[in-house]
């Protein structure tokens, strides 16, 4: 299972959203290249990278900064946040980002995965995030009557490379995850699927380890705040065993 560390970027800062409220953040770091460069340190494999200003607003105001994210490390980054149409999907993949999430995109223009998946083949995940297993969309601010698993198949029906599930209800809480909501979800489908929400200490990394078939797992306030090392993290995800 892969460990993924979180970059939230909102006004350019490197931050975290208690529940994806947009008035509740906290400032980690006004260098959010030089966070991305520690993690790769860490040991990270991949990068999630989020434009908090795009899922609110719809437009990418952090692009400079994900430019200089991309050229301070050399492994994989998944980028999200605002994406809602092809030319950002393009923009993107031209300045070297591996693969793109469409989230809020994927229940409003149903066609731009499709059109996306068949344009970059394994790249493009879709993001669910959901509460109380409804689907919320635009940052968090409304949650929807669709059920986010049949959500998941439709997805894995139209071609998406895999899934980040987030409970919002879970995510900045250090709650712990839900972690009955994340084995419905590997059961569902057959893609990858990415937990996302609530790991407050190595014994969350052990539990999410334990799902079956479970792809990755994203971390944020965690590791910010000192709760989870994410050297060991990582070291507890990959060893047998646990």
């Amino acid at each position: 299972m892969f460990v993924i560390p979180a970059i939230d970027l909102k006004n350019g800062q490197c931050v975290r959203l208690l529940q994806g409220k947009e008035d509740a953040v906290t400032i980690y770091s006004n260098d959010p290249a030089s966070t991305a460069k520690r993690w790769e340190e860490c040991g990270a494999k991949f990068l999630h990278v989020v434009d908090l200003d795009g899922a609110f607003t719809g437009s990418q105001k952090n692009l400079d900064v994900i430019i200089k994210i991309r050229e301070s490390v050399s492994i994989n980054i998944e980028v999200g946040g605002g994406i809602r149409d092809i030319k950002k999907i393009d923009s993107l993949i031209s300045i070297g980002i591996n693969r793109i999430i469409l989230g809020t995109a994927v229940i409003e223009k149903p066609s731009l995965l499709k059109d996306a998946c068949g344009k970059y083949p394994g790249r493009i995940l879709a993001g669910i995030d959901a509460k109380r297993g409804r689907v919320a969309v635009k940052g968090w601010v409304e949650v929807t009557s669709t059920d986010a698993k049949d959500l998941a198949r439709e997805m894995e029906k139209v071609g998406a490379a895999g899934i980040i599930y987030t409970d919002i209800s879970r995510d900045g809480m250090l709650a712990g995850p839900n972690i009955p909501a994340m084995e419905e979800m590997v059961e569902t489908v057959s893609i990858p699927i990415i937990a996302s929400g609530g790991v407050s200490s190595i014994k969350d990394i052990i539990a999410l380890r334990e799902i079956k078939n479970l792809w990755g797992m994203i971390t944020g306030k965690a590791i910010y705040s000192g709760a989870v090392d994410l050297k060991e993290a990582i070291r507890i995800a990959q060893s047998p065993g646990f």
